[in-house]
């Protein structure tokens, strides 16, 4: 899961796998709907899309990044390979 919350450009990786491991928790116990689940992923891809690189279309990037967190969220740790890195940047 670690791989998986790098690619969605989670950085709190503990903390990332803590919401979507309680977040299941709460479904499964029925204290969460799936319109909730919905609300957090949606805070989650406003939250990281005010971050996005400025060459990165907003409309694309949410739309890719709320795909890569409803394959998280369901469960499907691995999802696809790492995006590529922008030129300039620093591991």
């Amino acid at each position: 899961m670690h791989d998986s919350v790098a690619l969605i450009g989670l950085r709190a990786h503990a903390t990332s796998v803590g919401l979507v491991k309680l977040t299941a928790e709460l479904v499964r116990a029925g204290v969460l709907d799936e319109a909730a689940v919905d609300r957090i992923k949606d805070a989650i891809v406003k939250e990281l899309s005010l971050s996005r690189a400025r060459s990165a279309v907003k409309d694309e990037f949410e739309r890719s990044t709320r795909k890569r967190l409803d394959a998280l969220f369901a469960g499907q740790e691995h999802f696809g390979d790492l995006p590529p890195k922008p030129p300039g940047s620093i591991d």
